[in-house]
């Protein structure tokens, strides 16, 4: 399945703790208003989403597969469009947004299993969360794939 035209294909991960709530994290260096987010990134040329999803998370909180249990994804790619200052950035001048598949896990570790700095650290803070609280955490221009998300996977916040 591939992702609308024009579109950077991405992987969202909702990482459900065993009591429902949902890892968040905070962009490394940001602070104020939306700066908090569920790990993501980008599935490289010829990778399988769900293998993506499991890499991003490993980079991203140093959570290993074996920590983690499917619970389910999204069906179709949820789409944000970027907004003109992360355009006209090199790294993302050639596609209006991303197009994201979102991967549910439970997390069957103990949060000493949790380490940003595993690889570049992205993050530099972390909590669980309700999982409908997400969209008012995030950026505005990703809010509508969050709480897409949420909708989504609300059965496994229970």
């Amino acid at each position: 399945m591939q992702p609308p035209e024009g579109y950077r294909p991405n992987v969202g991960i909702a990482l459900f703790h065993p009591d429902g709530r949902v890892f968040i994290a905070r962009r490394a260096g940001e602070r104020g208003d939306y700066c908090w987010q569920m790990p993501q990134g980008g599935v490289d040329r010829g990778e399988d989403p769900a293998l993506a999803a499991e890499r991003e998370l490993r980079e991203e909180t140093g959570v290993a597969p074996s920590l983690i249990t499917p619970l389910g994804r999204t069906e179709n790619w949820l789409t944000y469009d970027f907004p003109a200052e992360i355009r006209d950035l090199p790294k993302f001048a050639r596609h209006k947004g991303q197009a994201q598949l979102w991967f549910a896990y439970r997390f069957n570790g103990a949060d000493s299993d949790i380490d940003l700095e595993v690889h570049d650290p992205e993050f530099d803070a972390w909590e669980w969360a309700a999982l409908a609280s997400t969209p008012q955490l995030v950026i505005p221009w990703k809010r509508k794939v969050y709480e897409a998300v949420a909708e989504t996977f609300a059965p496994f916040a229970g």
